[in-house]
Order: C-alpha cells, then sequence, then structure tokens
C-alpha cells in the first residue's frame, strides 16, 4: 500500500527537517507547529533511514495519546503496522518508532540499556535536566552513516525552561558540550500560516493572556517566566551588539566581590541623554582581590575611569580569598585593591532601593528608548539578570544565590557610591548617573 502523507511544511518547519545537528530544538511560541513538525520529522527519518530505531516522549501517557498516538494512527493507517502493547510503529523497512513517557523521576529508567538513533522530545520544557541527561545515553547507534541526533519541541516556562533556555537560548555550554552541537529554530504563530487560516481567533486568545503569559507563548520570550524579578528586561530592547562607544562619555566601574562566589566587575559608558550602557564584563572565580585588581586595570587600560563602586564587603572582610603574603596581612580587600591601582569606594548596600532603580533604568524613557543597554557579550549579566526571582516572604532578598552581575549593576546604577574616609585620596567631581547634566559636586571619591 502506498503511503501519502499530507501538508507542507512552513519555512521554519523546513529548517527543523533539515538540520543534521545532534540537538535541534524547535518552537518558543504557542501556535508554531510543533507537534505535526515533531511527528513528519520523525516519520521521514523512519521511511528513509531502514532499521531506524527511534524514540518519541512526551511527558505523561494522556499526552502521548493525544497528541502523537491518535495523528501518528491516522496518518499511517494501512502502510505501517502499530502493537498496542509495545506502543511501537512498525514501518516495512524494519525502522520503528517507539511511544514513550516519563511520568515521574524514575520513569526515564525504563530505557536504560536501550539504543537509540534518534530520540524526540515533545513539550521538552516539562523534563527535567536530570531526565534529558540520561535519555542522552541512551541516544546511539552502531550503524555506519547515520549520526545519532536528538529533536526537542518546546516553549518557555515549566520544570525545564532552565537547561532548556540554558542550552539553546543562553547557549551557555559546561564541559563535554559544544556549541556546534546545539540549533535552536524559533517559530511563533505568525510562521504557522495554516493554523491562522482555520483559527484566526487563537491570536486574540494569546493576546488576551496576562503579560507574563503573553510574553511567553504569543512572543516565545525565554527571559519572562511566573516569579521573575525584572520582568521589563527585554533582549530586544535592552541587548545590543558591542559597538564604539563616544571618547566624551563618562565611564565607570561596579563590582560585587566574590572569591568561592563569583566576582562581577562592570564597565559602565553614560551618554549626554543620561543613558548608561553597559559594556564590559569580568567574571572569575575563585581569583584573589590583588589578581582581580590587575585584571581589571589591564582591560581598562586607555579609558579614563571616573570611579569604580563595590559592594561594602570589601571595607568588612579582612584577606578573603588571598594568600597572606607580602605584607597583605591584616589590610581590607579595598585596601588592597588600592594598592594594586583600582581605587574603590563602597556602594550604598540598600538592596529594595537600588534593585528599583534598575527596574527604572529598564523601564523606557520619555522618547520612548531604554535607560539602559548592554552589549550583547556581558553574557553572564544578560542571563542571569532575567533569571532573578521574587520570594514573596523575603522582602530584603529578591533570590538566594550567587547571581552577582546583577548586583554588580545594581550597584552601578545607584544614584552614588559612598564616601569612604580609609581610601579617599582628594576630593572629586562625583559622577552620578541620574544628575550627570547638573554638574554637582557630590562627596568624595577615589580617583
Amino acid at each position: 500500500m502506498d503511503l501519502c502523507l499530507h501538508g507542507t511544511p512552513n519555512p521554519r518547519q523546513r529548517e527543523f527537517f533539515l538540520s543534521r545537528a545532534r540537538h535541534t530544538a524547535y518552537g518558543g511560541a504557542r501556535g508554531g507547529g510543533k507537534s505535526w513538525a515533531m511527528r513528519r520529522k520523525l516519520v521521514l527519518l523512519a521511511l528513509n533511514y531502514p532499521q531506524l530505531n527511534v524514540l518519541l516522549l512526551r511527558r505523561t501517557l494522556p499526552e502521548l495519546r493525544e497528541n502523537h498516538l491518535l495523528p501518528l494512527q491516522r496518518e499511517l493507517y494501512g502502510a505501517v503496522s502499530y502493537s498496542s502493547t509495545e506502543r511501537v510503529f512498525n514501518f516495512p523497512n524494519g525502522s520503528r518508532i517507539k511511544l514513550g513517557y516519563c511520568d515521574t523521576a524514575f520513569d526515564v529508567y525504563q530505557y536504560q540499556g536501550q539504543e537509540y538513533a534518534v530520540i524526540g522530545m515533545e513539550e521538552a520544557t516539562h523534563f527535567t535536566e536530570e531526565q534529558q541527561q540520561f535519555l542522552t545515553t541512551c541516544n546511539r547507534t552502531s550503524r555506519v552513516g547515520f549520526t545519532p541526533r536528538m529533536y526537542y519541541t518546546c516553549n518557555p516556562g515549566n520544570v525545564g525552561h532552565a537547561w532548556v533556555k540554558r542550552l539553546f537560548i543562553d547557549r551557555d555550554y559546561r564541559d563535554g558540550e559544544r556549541a556546534e552541537d546545539y540549533a535552536f529554530i524559533p517559530a511563533r504563530i505568525w510562521d504557522n500560516a495554516a493554523l491562522l487560516k482555520a483559527d484566526p481567533g487563537y491570536v486574540r486568545q494569546l493576546m488576551a493572556l496576562p503579560e507574563d503569559l503573553r510574553r511567553a507563548h504569543l512572543d516565545g520570550d525565554w527571559d519572562v517566566h511566573a516569579g521573575q524579578y525584572f520582568r521589563e528586561f527585554s533582549r530586544g530592547r535592552h541587548v545590543i551588539p558591542p559597538q564604539e562607544l563616544d571618547p566624551r562619555m563618562k565611564r565607570f566601574r561596579s563590582m560585587d566581590w566574590g572569591y568561592n562566589d563569583p566576582c562581577c566587575v562592570l564597565w559602565h559608558a553614560v551618554d549626554g541623554e543620561g543613558r548608561v550602557f553597559t559594556y564590559r564584563e569580568l567574571y572569575v572565580r575563585q581569583m584573589r582581590a590583588e589578581e582581580v585588581a590587575r585584571r581589571v586595570v589591564e582591560l581598562s587600560r586607555g579609558e579614563q575611569i571616573a570611579y569604580t563602586v563595590a559592594s561594602p564587603d570589601l571595607w568588612q572582610n579582612r584577606g578573603a580569598g588571598r594568600a597572606v603574603k607580602g605584607g597583605f596581612e591584616g589590610e581590607t580587600l579595598a585596601e588592597i585593591f588600592i594598592k594594586n591601582g583600582m581605587p574603590v569606594s563602597p556602594a550604598d548596600n540598600t538592596r529594595i532601593a537600588g534593585w528599583q532603580r534598575v527596574r527604572d533604568y529598564l523601564a523606557p524613557a520619555p522618547d520612548g528608548e531604554p535607560r539602559w543597554r548592554c552589549f550583547s557579550d556581558c553574557v553572564n549579566l544578560i542571563r542571569e539578570l532575567p533569571a532573578m526571582q521574587y520570594d514573596p516572604h523575603d522582602r530584603e532578598d529578591a533570590r538566594d544565590g550567587d547571581d552577582h552581575a546583577p548586583e554588580a549593576l545594581r550597584y552601578g546604577l545607584m544614584s552614588r557610591p559612598a564616601a569612604a574616609p580609609a581610601v579617599i585620596k582628594r576630593k572629586a567631581s562625583a559622577f552620578d548617573p541620574l544628575n550627570m547634566n547638573r554638574g554637582q559636586k557630590r562627596g568624595y571619591l577615589t580617583t
């Protein structure tokens, strides 16, 4: 019996079909035609490669039945046999598509020791990172001429949001992970002409959602999800490619110290309209204070830096994260930074006020342009700022953890660094991002 597969892929689905990356994710927004694309991709692979072993997964069995089992039975009826006991479609050329689920954390172990040349994870953000990592151990084949691969469809949110975003959106890779193995193909409802024609009212439903859900499901925005602290953040508005800055722009730095936790230093420039551009980032772990200072000085070579504002703990801790050698014993970290050519002043440590200042700068100015922008190579700040979560039970801290990049930005956008008599060298005209056009003298700064 001849098999006739109906439907024509849209341009985004075609990209998905053509991808041969080891890991390919498709989607982002609702209505992008993800489920059809996944089914059709796996069927085409099974038809094209004899003896191919394929696994198609949904998180729960009811979802598997409604989204894939019933549609596949209709599409393949009479040409491909189906075993209900094994939940396997057996193709005449020996290829198999097995339908599976991982309802609980332990269900993934039912695939232990099995070999699948292709694995499709439908709604990948419904799976935990541990489940995805375990499944990669099953993605292998001994056949020649075919590279094992995994396909994912996904929307922002749910339990797997963080790992999908890390791999496919932020492209933040760990040991053993390679950038060239991961491809992401964004798709929105506007790419799905068939759905727009059949159900034009669906767009209105998405537009009527609350802001968080609308940005996630209509726009495919991975930087917004429930509990996010800085909901105003948008990659489209706030992240820009690196560019030449006007040499007349005032420049300053902000730092949140850490040794076992990260240490983050950010470089900022302010234009004549009071807009702040974060243009450089240093993000390091387990680096001694004197080494951080030397790196900062080297990176700032040739620039006129008005001041550096730092977390107040530099004046409280003594010798943290450094060997007590060379006359440093008993010195504060602030004194070590100064001795190594990096003058610092303590920031106002009012956390809630500081984060409100960040929120103010994320909001557009009267002309509609953002008051703060970040260069795209400041990767830690871009990744961590939208990931901050608000805990309504903790008024002093919006998130536990070691996300020092947002803290460094908070210090940078505070009105001015506080005076620190122990490190004052001379009275200077303090630069205040909020009052730069007023020509005011503000306190003491080290220069």
